[in-house]
């Protein structure tokens, strides 16, 4: 049977080294809290500085570079998400849901390496700021929350072997295929007509992510400390602190989401952005970035 991983692991002229295609603290790049607390301290010292050094200066266009930036991440976006559903569908089949949210074996060797492949688009979009700040266009908190976050999010749950980490991850490789496609074409000078659906689509990957984040954390935590006592299908895998910091951060994305949709859509007032209103934040999963305009999408 024709397996595009295997096709794409079998076009690479070299192996890659095991601590890249494996999770391992304090050896894999970008694996320790003091190397990652750094990383977030310089993406933030970056964006405020270009941000005071344009002040006095002409904003930039960059529309190729803008451009290629959005075609690589629509693209690397909706080639991880091949990948990880053609690994993800078969033990959902044969396990049934509930295994593969929960189950130990549902964190295979293969979702594992793209787990890191996915943390790592992480720091690729933090560039998406850099743009911002090279256009002089607004750094918003939602949109700098929500990079920074993003990135330690998936740092917490590759830690923490949340076995549910494919499901906000798939949903948010989702929203990004189209979301990175609509930036690069309206940097084209296309016209999409399907913008606000953007939106709706992310608020629908927020609630969704809740649902089941908030699912596994109960079955882990009833079946942990409280057995027998209240309804549950199992315990789940993953270390507690990485389920309560995915559960809080999320909430949190859902709750700011929800207020710029209000401030945007429900309040009959002009948009900030008359191009970019559309589109939301998102990248949790790794919902996020923020358009040229300096909404958050």
């Amino acid at each position: 049977m024709f397996s595009l991983a295997d096709t794409i692991e079998a076009s690479f002229p070299f192996r890659l080294p095991v601590w890249l295609t494996s999770y391992h603290q304090e050896v894999t790049p970008l694996s320790t809290w003091p190397v990652v607390a750094s990383a977030i301290v310089v993406y933030l010292s970056t964006i405020f500085g270009l941000r005071e050094i344009m002040r006095e200066r002409q904003p930039l266009k960059l529309t190729w570079l803008f451009q290629l930036h959005n075609l690589l991440l629509t693209t690397g976006s909706g080639l991880l998400l091949a990948v990880m559903l053609e690994e993800i569908v078969p033990i959902v089949w044969k396990n049934g849901l509930f295994y593969g949210i929960c189950g130990y074996g549902a964190w295979t060797p293969r979702l594992e390496f793209y787990y890191i492949i996915n943390y790592y688009f992480k720091y690729v979009e933090l560039i998406d700021t850099v743009f911002l700040a090279l256009k002089k266009k607004p750094l918003a908190f939602l949109h700098v929350f929500h990079h920074s976050a993003t990135a330690l999010l998936c740092f917490t749950q590759l830690n923490g072997r949340t076995s549910v980490s494919w499901v906000p991850i798939v949903l948010n490789l989702t929203v990004h295929v189209f979301m990175y496609y609509y930036y690069w074409a309206t940097a084209g000078g296309r016209k999409i007509w399907w913008k606000k659906y953007l939106t709706t689509m992310q608020i629908t990957q927020f609630v969704i992510d809740l649902f089941v984040v908030y699912f596994a954390s109960y079955s882990y935590f009833v079946s942990t400390y409280w057995p027998g006592q209240f309804p549950t299908m199992g315990t789940c895998a993953g270390e507690e602190r990485a389920a309560f910091f995915g559960c809080a951060l999320l909430s949190s994305y859902l709750f700011l989401f929800i207020d710029f949709y209000v401030r945007t859509y429900k309040k009959g007032g002009k948009p900030v952005a008359k191009k970019d209103a559309g589109v939301v934040a998102d990248k949790a999963t790794n919902g996020h970035v923020a358009n040229g305009n300096g909404k958050a999408h």
